[in-house]
Order: structure tokens, then sequence, then C-alpha cells
């Protein structure tokens, strides 16, 4: 088995897939295109990815780079696929395994062979807290802010012009009904970490499309859904460069496949983000599998904007799922039923390609995100969000103009007794401990009227909880 994933009452409870060995060596595209079948050209209707690309879609699959000397592995892989996704060689700990060492060999064999196959190449992933390797793990604050934003932007400088959407950041949110994010080491750097990531993947490769990626965000009334529907359009409201959203949908008895999926993906694309469906994998056999199959398929392809389809492998033996039999392919490549369900619902579904954008079809959340009305008259105000844990916090600070602009500010927050000010962001301190004023650097210190700019710090014991005051300059 390929990855782990533990589990509470059947539900996915993180997010890991942890890599399986592979050959430390890599081997030639020439050498691997020997030994096992090419792609062959195939009549919509067919195959999977001939029948999703009459759809204006991609039907994809998540590849190993070890089983690209299988030649029964590859001769589904060719046939039936027109996406690939590198199922572990590029996560951090694959691409970085020493801080600025990177490694790209086996990933590079997947993305010569889609791109000989003439596939589409998903990239997964850029920023994730698991995966990490030792010396990431062990960092925090600015060096890993830092450590994070260069990671991101060196792998994504390297494939510039080979990946046609990048997995940016993967699994930030919590399971459960509160809608926070994750606890990570990631997060612990600033709220603000996410946009920090896409503003450089962007920068990086800035014809790729750029998607966050995430688990249990299926069903539209969960609050891990909803939490991420409201970073969405927080971004594009702001214009944090943002263009997919991936629903993982790994589906079986505890997280079964939701009677409102369509309305997920409805709502996710009004926005005016595309949707992709990036690692599916249902548990199960028989008609009842292959109906589910068939009504994930029927749900993507009545959303203009739902893109694309991704299995998560090829065959169940090559599933991080092995024992529940979650693929379209048995052991032996053999055609499950779930298969023909797909390639039924594929066939049935409307041939005309997605347009660039689609009216909105569900209403938002009754719940918008918070904001801050700017002040009345002139000068700013401050609003701050707190991430607390035992022992630390991060704040998350806003600094909005009233109804000029203004050139400078300065904010004034007050910790408890016994907390400190361990490492500021897009900010400078004076003093970390009771009254500490924090004001702009170089270059946020201009704030237009009625917008804002946002900085942060960290530190130990127990975050401020007042409200702070700001003072324009």
């Amino acid at each position: 088995m390929d990855n782990v994933h533990a589990r509470a009452g059947g539900r996915p409870t993180t997010g890991r897939r942890y890599r399986a060995a592979f050959a430390s060596v890599a081997v030639g595209l020439a050498v691997v295109a020997s030994t096992v079948a090419v792609a062959t050209s195939a009549s919509a209707g067919t195959t999977l990815g001939a029948s999703a690309a009459e759809k204006g879609r991609y039907f994809g699959a998540a590849v190993a780079a070890n089983k690209l000397s299988d030649s029964t592995y590859v001769g589904i892989l060719n046939r039936e696929f027109n996406s690939v996704t590198p199922e572990n060689e590029m996560k951090i700990d694959a691409t970085e395994p020493q801080q600025g060492q990177f490694s790209f060999a086996n990933a590079d064999r997947i993305v010569n062979h889609a791109r000989a196959n003439g596939m589409k190449v998903r990239g997964h992933t850029l920023a994730w807290h698991s995966q990490q390797p030792g010396w990431m793990q062990n960092m925090s604050g600015t060096a890993l802010r830092q450590a994070m934003l260069n990671h991101v932007t060196q792998v994504a400088t390297y494939y510039r012009g080979k990946i046609d959407s990048w997995d940016v950041v993967n699994e930030a949110f919590a399971d459960g009904s509160t809608g926070a994010r994750r606890d990570s080491n990631l997060q612990r750097t600033g709220n603000d970490w996410i946009e920090a990531a896409f503003r450089a993947a962007r920068a990086a490769d800035p014809g790729a499309k750029l998607c966050y990626n995430d688990y249990n965000t299926d069903n539209w009334s969960h609050a891990k859904t909803q939490a991420v529907y409201n970073l969405v359009r927080d971004f594009k409201a702001r214009g944090v460069p943002i263009d997919c959203v991936g629903l993982q949908s790994h589906f079986n008895s505890g997280s079964p496949y939701p009677s409102n999926y369509r309305t997920t993906l409805s709502s996710f694309a009004a926005l005016g983000v595309d949707v992709q469906i990036t690692e599916l994998d249902i548990e199960g056999s028989g008609t009842t599998q292959a109906n589910t199959y068939r009504n994930v398929v029927a749900d993507c392809l009545a959303v203009p904007r739902c893109t694309g389809i991704t299995v998560w492998g090829i065959r169940d033996t090559d599933s991080w799922r092995a024992s529940g039999t979650p693929l379209l392919f048995d052991g032996n490549g053999n055609k499950k039923p779930a298969y023909t369900a797909t390639l039924e619902a594929l066939n049935a579904g409307n041939p005309t390609p997605p347009p660039t954008t689609a009216p909105p079809t569900t209403p938002p959340p009754t719940t918008p995100p918070p904001t801050t009305p700017p002040p009345t008259g002139g000068g700013c105000t401050a609003s701050m969000t707190l991430n607390q844990w035992n022992g630390g916090f991060v704040a998350t600070v806003r600094v909005t103009a009233g109804s000029s602009s203004i050139n400078g500010w300065v904010v004034t927050v007050t910790l408890p007794g016994g907390a400190n000010i361990t490492n500021t962001w897009n900010a400078t301190n004076s003093g970390t401990s009771g009254s500490v004023t924090l004001r702009n650097v170089s270059y946020n210190g201009r704030v237009s009227a009625g917008t804002s700019t946002e900085f942060g710090f960290q530190g130990t014991g127990t975050g401020p909880t007042g409200t702070p005051t700001c003072t324009a300059s």
C-alpha cells in the first residue's frame, strides 16, 4: 500500500498519503518507452480521456514513478487517461529532501511521460503541513515562512510551462464543526501564509492554474466546506490569484457521497473559479460503487466550470485504500462495473465545452466571512483575529483606511502578563511585551481609502484579546 490514512468512524482524519519506497535511480523516458506500451489514439466515446475531452474536460489518474516500468499499468494509463498527477513525487519531502537541495528525477519521469503522450499534468503539491522533510518540520516563524516561499518559487519555476494546474496549498483547514484553520507549523507563521503561497506561485509560473485542494469538502452544509468557500470568495474579492478549487472526494461508508455534491460544485464555480475533482476514489464494489461513480461524473458534467476528474490511482492494487477496492480497474487491470458506469456517464454528458465564466447557480452562505467596515472619517481602524494554542499564539491584524488614503500607520496592542512577541511579519514592533506598537514597513504603509492591508505576529503565552488601536500618518 502506497499510503496510509487514519480514520475515525470511517471518515478521513488527515490528508496524509505517505510515499511508497521506489527506485532511487531515475530511468530515462526512452528506457521506459522501450518496455511499456505507448499511447494510442482513441475515438471519443471509447475511453475515459477521449470521452472527457469531447466534453471539453480531462479525465486523469494519480501516477507513481516506480510503476512506469509496469506494462499493464502504463498500457491502461496511456489508453484511458489524458491527465496525470504525480502521487507523491512532487511533494515537499520528495522535491527538497535537504534545504536548498532539490531533487526532481522521479517527478520528471512522470512529467516527461505525460507530455510525450499528450497528457496534462497537475502539480501536487507546493505547500502542505504533511510530508515535510525533517529540516522543515523543525522550523518555525520567519525562517519557515521564507523556506516555504522559496520552495514554492523554486519548484514552480522549475516546471514553468509544463503544469496545467498546481495544488498550491493542500489541506489547510481542520475537520469538525468550527471551520477553523488546521493548526500546523505553516499556519503558525501567520494567517496570510496561504495567500503568500499563491502569490509566489503566480509569480513563478504565471501560465498555470492555481488551486486550493482539500478533503471532506464535498458536502455543501459542512463547516469545512463553507470555510474553504469563504477563503476563495475573500481571495477573489481582494485579487489574490486563485483559479480553481480541488475536491479530493474520497468516499466510503463513513464519508459517503453527499446528495448536495452538485450544489457544492456549482457554488464554488459561481465564485468564478474552476472546480476539479482531484483525488476521486469510492470504496465498495458492484452496482453500488458503479452508481456512485456515475453520479459524481454526472454532477461534474452538469457544472460548466467543473473542468476535470482525477482518480487516485489506476488499479485497485495501486490504491492507498487497496482493501476497499475503490478504483475503476481490478488488480489485474480488468475494467470493473464502475468503469462502465463512468464511461457511460461521460458519453451521456453535454458535449459543449465549458465556458470561461458561469453565472451564479447557488446563493452564497448566510454567514459571510467577517469584514472590517472602513471608518467614517479619515484615519484608520484595526481588527485582529487570533489563533491560540497551549503556550502560544499567532495574531493577524487588518488595517483599514477610512475615507481618505493614508501613507503610514501605527497599531498598538496590549499583551497580557507573561506573553511575549517572538516574531513579526509585514510590520516592525517596538517592544515585545505589555503595550506594543507595530508600524508599517516600506511596502505597506500606503493604504487607499476604504481598503486594507494585513500584518501579523507570533508569540508565547496568551495572545491579546482587546481591540487594537490604529493611528494614521
